[in-house]
């Protein structure tokens, strides 16, 4: 995919002003990226484009022999599900974008991270801790414009879309940046997103208002002026009202104000001259299992989605009750994606547990996009045949109640002076379901508060020569001065264009701390990257963090103490318990521990295996024909495991069947005894064993006795011993006495290859 042929959702081509990105080589798959490479020439770099790209749905698309409803278009290059190898490794995308929100705080290893969830399917890259935070209340230095820009962050920004133009061009589609704009520098970092290609962002007023404290008029004047700007960039908003059932007492009880929350910030968004497709509303589930999530979730879902349909939806997990146990994560997540599939979504993120461990891992972020993507395709069409009963009583009145509730709230607001009022009143993030009230929501003084008291009223003659600035620019005064008015109305084109229109205006400033920026961490690990060393990560490059699973059979406060001492007892250091789950008061405790080894492993060192030498499809069947191959199979012992050996030599699952063998399968629990005798009377040349179950070295035993009773039969020569099972290996199968061993992963061209290689080296 070229630079000129990514366009935005309407089939626009990009602003050609905004189309001169570096011209870097495309990436290798099967090479690493070279963050060095991307930081050079960084103050020459343009974005490709602005705005944001929705996925392109392909109703009734083909993927093997199965037909979906709802997906997109395919990407060139992913990494599918692990199931997939079973249906001609498909990757179908759900049709709603996908989110992995990143938050290592490091760009050089932000966009590493972000390279392999775009491989797993996301297309919406929201990065925190960086740029636009929503605790950044000033610049360095800058002006609303972004003349002279804000120090470092710009750089990080820059980095990552650098990267994402190649990470897209990689899989096949375009993929979104987004980040944060709130706090007081709102309309700062707004500009620079704009300038700088972010495709979506946070911006909610109210978020400043009950969670940070800013003074309310601030909030919403820097509000009017950064959602303009976002406006006249195409960035899609996400706003912030999910945060109320973060915080409230009781999260289920906000759901009319949510809805109040959401209605307030939509109005005001288009107000400023947004447009409906791009003002997202973030919607989250209130409660979790073990409440009775769905019954309680779905209406309103159901009731948000009638009030705003008109609008996108972005779907989040909610995180209020995500601790550190990674199934119960998966398992919350899951169910919230049912409702997004019931209903509507048209953005899905994807929340992991690090956000109760407080540990951002890149692989969790993985995991959660694979969830998601999972979810959605398995349940693709699910509407066709499940549907939403609205007229179900208990259904139908409580999204009327939860409706009307919002009505309340929102006309006795207005009825108390309007929103500003309500929040003195403390309104908001109360935990009852109004209009029950509980005194325990959030008030803020409207005129008090970060930055109270520094708003400026504009003069009569004011003037920006900059474009996109919400505002009244008088350009009808310019004659006075003997300047004629830009027929465009473009109050920018007095100078010659502003940096949101003449991209080569949009000042660099590199990182200015000495030790904090990516140079220095990069110079760091260049040893490592150099000599391709291997040390395990899980956040940083580099930071040698593993993570190790343990049952250990004592109470919870011994079981975790006992962990530590294993832990150092490994030679990890730093060692920290990140997840303890009480399986039982005095049997045991599960405990997920975290720590750092000092290992840094040299692949020039190492001894890998080969490949398996596999034969083509038609060498294999000439040979068996020509020598009418007979194979006993059979699972022994006590085992009753029956499809992995299918798999083996079933035609239906590409087994030995596939080309010509002759399969005699015995069934599950056979005595060896019977195996042996079966292989005599059918004159087979390979005898296959499956052997599952492994407590108490079983599967060494029925290896080990099928090969005693061969050599006891006279018959070891002429057969061909074979074992598999997903404890087996090749090396612990010869060493009981087998010809070779088959373990996980097996398919049957490996054990037909084997066999004819083999029969043909002995002679058989």
């Amino acid at each position: 995919m070229s630079a000129a042929s990514v366009r935005d959702d309407a089939g626009q081509a990009p602003d050609p002003r905004f189309g001169r990105p570096l011209a870097d080589p495309p990436l290798d798959p099967d090479v690493k990226l070279d963050v060095d490479a991307l930081l050079e020439g960084l103050e020459d770099y343009r974005p490709r484009r602005r705005g944001w790209t929705w996925r392109r749905q392909v109703p009734d698309q083909r993927h093997y022999e199965f037909t979906y409803r709802e997906t997109a278009e395919s990407l060139e290059r992913s990494v599918p599900l692990p199931a997939a190898h079973y249906f001609d490794n498909i990757d179908p995308q759900p049709d709603c974008v996908i989110t992995t929100e990143i938050a290592s705080g490091r760009p050089e290893d932000d966009i590493r991270r972000m390279r392999m969830a775009a491989w797993h399917g996301a297309d919406h890259i929201m990065v925190i801790r960086t740029a636009g935070q929503s605790h950044m209340d000033g610049l360095l230095e800058g002006t609303p414009e972004g003349v002279g820009g804000i120090a470092i962050t710009r750089k990080q920004l820059r980095l990552s879309r650098r990267a994402l133009d190649l990470i897209e061009d990689e899989v096949g589609r375009p993929i979104n940046f987004h980040s944060y704009v709130s706090g007081v520098a709102g309309p700062e970092i707004a500009v620079m997103f704009a300038e700088e290609g972010v495709n979506g962002a946070h911006q909610d007023p109210q978020y400043n208002v009950l969670y940070r404290n800013i003074n309310m008029y601030r909030s919403f004047v820097d509000a009017a002026v950064a959602k303009h700007i976002m406006a006249a960039a195409g960035i899609a908003q996400i706003d912030g009202a999910h945060n109320a059932n973060a915080t409230a007492v009781r999260a289920w009880k906000v759901m009319p104000e949510l809805l109040v929350q959401h209605a307030i910030n939509c109005a005001y968004s288009e107000a400023v001259g947004m447009l409906k497709d791009r003002i997202c509303l973030s919607t989250v589930p209130p409660d979790a299992s073990p409440a009775p999530c769905m019954r309680m979730d779905l209406p309103y879902a159901i009731a948000l989605r009638d009030l705003f349909g008109e609008y996108k939806m972005r779907a989040q997990q909610n995180t209020r009750y995500m601790e550190s146990d990674s199934r119960d994560a998966t398992v919350s997540h899951v169910m919230n994606l049912m409702i997004s599939r019931l209903t509507s979504a048209d953005i899905q993120s994807t929340i992991t547990p690090d956000e109760g461990r407080n540990v951002p891992w890149h692989y969790n972020n993985i995991a959660a996009v694979d969830t998601a993507k999972q979810s959605l395709v398995g349940m693709d069409g699910l509407r066709e045949m499940v549907k939403v009963d609205r007229e179900a009583p208990e259904l139908k009145s409580r999204v009327r109640e939860i409706k009307e509730r919002a009505v309340l709230f929102l006309e006795a607001m207005l009825e108390d002076g309007g929103y500003f009022a309500g929040v003195e009143k403390a309104y908001f993030v109360d935990s009852g379901e109004y209009p029950e009230t509980h005194d325990d929501g959030i008030g803020r003084d409207s005129q008090g508060g970060v930055a109270a008291g520094s708003i400026v009223p504009r003069a009569d003659d004011y003037l920006a020569p900059v474009c996109h600035h919400f505002g009244e620019n008088h350009l009808e005064l310019l004659a006075g001065f003997g300047v004629a008015a830009p027929e465009t109305g473009r109050a920018c084109d007095i100078i010659g264009g502003c940096t949101l229109c003449d991209d080569a205006k949009v000042p660099f400033i590199d990182e200015l701390d000495p030790t904090d920026n990516a140079t220095v961490r990069l110079a760091q690990t260049a040893e490592q990257r150099e000599r391709g060393l291997i040390t395990p990560e899980v956040e940083w490059a580099g930071d040698g963090i593993v993570a190790v699973t343990m049952f250990l059979p004592a109470a919870e406060p011994v079981a975790e103490a006992a962990a530590l001492e294993i832990g150092r007892a490994m030679n990890l250091t730093d060692c920290e318990v990140i997840h303890k789950r009480v399986m039982h008061p005095a049997e045991g405790t599960l405990i997920e521990l975290k720590g750092r080894l000092d290992v840094a492993i040299d692949p020039a060192t190492l001894t890998l295996p080969e490949p398996p030498d596999l034969l083509d499809d038609e060498e294999i069947r000439d040979f068996v024909h020509e020598h009418g191959v007979k194979c006993v199979a059979a699972t022994v012992g006590e085992d009753e495991h029956s499809v992995g050996m299918r798999e083996i030599i079933d035609i239906k699952h590409g087994g030995l069947e596939k080309w010509g063998f002759g399969v005699t399968y015995l069934g599950t629990s056979v005595p060896i005894e019977k195996v042996l005798d079966a292989a005599i009377e059918h004159a087979a040349r390979a005898v296959l064993i499956s052997t599952i179950i492994t407590h108490a070295e079983v599967h060494r035993d029925m290896m080990r006795k099928l090969a005693d009773l061969a050599e006891e039969k006279g018959v070891r020569d002429r057969l061909l011993l074979i074992a598999g099972g997903t404890q087996v290996t090749d090396e612990i199968a010869r060493d009981s006495g087998m010809d070779a061993g088959f373990g996980r992963k097996t398919k049957g061209i490996h054990v037909a290859s084997f066999i004819v290689r083999e029969m043909r080296a002995r002679g058989l």
